[in-house]
């Protein structure tokens, strides 16, 4: 099932997330390749399987396999640092903030897309899974690598668009 089949089940309460959904899918801010990678991460983050089919099937006419595999890596490996790091940022004794991480985190090294590319989305990955550290660190990479704040909220918008879009489907079954 396309996206655009997916938003007509949408119910009437959710007109506003069928909308800007549609205006993402539409938009130009990003280039294509790094525009599906990130709408993949965060479909995954999403944890809604109906919208993570709809956008893989949409998804898939614009991504190579190394892409499809670092947007796979992407939200894999934040849901992993998400948790750890928002743990270690929340946690009252600063002592864990000090102590490494010892997780292997390899796929940032080398992602098989343009670093600057992955690194958006895990920002956006990080802003659905609510880890401020992470949200600043990729976010300093990011721009650092030369995206604009223009493409960097762009980013930030279409993972809120895609998180909504996921609890609208959850809400519809209730």
């Amino acid at each position: 099932m396309s996206i655009e089949t997916l938003r007509e089940t949408f119910p009437d309460f959710a007109k506003d997330v069928k909308l800007n959904l549609s205006t993402i899918v539409g938009e130009d801010k990003l280039e294509p390749q790094t525009k599906w990678g990130l709408l993949l991460a965060c479909a995954i983050a999403s944890r809604n399987a109906q919208l993570r089919a709809a956008v893989a099937e949409d998804a898939a006419p614009h991504l190579s396999a190394q892409a499809k595999s670092a947007a796979l890596a992407a939200a894999t490996m934040m849901a992993m640092n998400n948790v750890y790091y928002r743990a270690t940022h929340l946690a009252s004794n600063e002592e864990y903030r000090k102590m490494p991480a010892r997780l292997r985190m390899n796929i940032i090294a080398n992602p098989g897309v343009p670093k600057v590319e992955f690194e958006l989305w895990c920002l956006a990955v990080s802003a659905i899974n609510g880890c401020g550290a992470c949200i600043d660190s990729h976010e300093k990479v990011v721009r650092e690598g030369g995206m604009t704040a223009d493409m960097t909220q762009a980013a930030l918008r279409y993972a809120a668009v895609i998180q909504s879009a996921a609890i609208a489907l959850e809400a519809a079954s209730v």
